[in-house]
């Protein structure tokens, strides 16, 4: 029925000749465009230099992707290794699969290392990047519904999602469910429809970014607090996503990896952002200017 559910592009990948457009790659780049925008507008309200995030994202964006990737690959190990698997396939980050807590566990060290060639504070920096990486995320679902992954259990709900029988774009005799696939004729797998997951996550990411943001400019948030509230907010929704999606993935005692990695992050994040107040109000502008910058210190822009 029309409108009863939502349909599933029938492919993720399109050809401009020999060159392949990846739906999950373009959504990736948009985000990061996004986050390092909205990052260095952030970042100059507070006092900083206008560029410094672009510096510090040639830093921490290639760890990132490096770290969501890794992160991807040890915990789905069995994905690539393995009788039968291919283990080149792990170096396919084009293909899907990148952990957001490798990303930014690694993309912190990335972006440590380029806050301190700028000479500012990393706390301040987080701060000044949250909302934007978080909505970030929400743009990179969308990767995950060009590829048609990331989805729950069946339902009747009216914004259940149709996933199709996907083939190989050579031989449409030959099923093909992963990222090149297309879906010939738009046959319904067996669940569908089933809860959007991906989608779920991409409006909690979107209303954790719009918290950040009101509880940042309500209790001006400082030393990496609306960083920490970002992690907690989206840990918490990622927990309760975790339970009702589907697809393969490893467990530990019952429960898939990326479940108990929210529940421990959470923790840590809440610690963090209750300890962090002893420090004091929010980063002085001043200190937040580069050290190679050699304009007159100006006063920061309202936010």
């Amino acid at each position: 029925m029309f409108l009863a559910t939502i349909p599933s592009p029938d492919r993720g990948v399109w050809h401009l000749g020999p060159i392949p457009i990846r739906a999950y790659a373009l959504c990736i780049i948009a985000g990061i465009i996004l986050a390092i925008w909205w990052g260095d507008r952030r970042w100059v309200q507070r006092g900083g230099t206008k560029g410094t995030v672009v510096d510090i994202a040639v830093w921490a964006v290639p760890f990132g992707l490096v770290g969501g990737r890794l992160y991807h690959v040890i915990t789905d190990w069995w994905r690539y290794f393995g009788e039968g698997k291919d283990p080149v396939k792990a170096l396919y980050i084009w293909d899907g699969g990148l952990g957001i807590w490798g990303a930014i566990a690694l993309g912190a060290v990335g972006a440590w290392i380029g806050c301190r060639r700028k000479g500012v504070p990393l706390p301040a920096m987080a701060d000044a990047i949250a909302p934007g990486i978080v909505v970030a995320q929400a743009i990179g679902r969308l990767g995950n519904y060009f590829n048609q992954e990331l989805y729950g259990a069946h339902t009747t709900l009216p914004w259940g999602l149709e996933i199709y029988q996907r083939f190989d774009p050579n031989n449409p005799t030959i099923p093909d469910q992963g990222p090149n696939g297309i879906a010939f004729g738009h046959i319904p797998l067996a669940d569908s429809p089933v809860h959007p997951t991906f989608l779920y996550e991409l409006i909690w990411n979107l209303l954790i970014a719009a918290l950040v943001v009101y509880a940042d400019r309500k209790m001006r948030l400082g030393h990496g607090r609306a960083f920490a509230l970002y992690v907690a907010g989206y840990t918490l929704g990622r927990f309760w996503i975790e339970l009702m999606r589907t697809d393969d993935a490893t467990h530990i005692l019952g429960l898939r990896v990326n479940t108990w990695t929210s529940i421990l992050v959470f923790a840590g994040a809440m610690v963090y952002f209750v300890l962090a107040k002893r420090r004091g109000p929010r980063e002085a502008p001043e200190t937040l200017r580069s050290k190679d910058d050699d304009t007159e210190k100006v006063a920061p822009e309202r936010e």
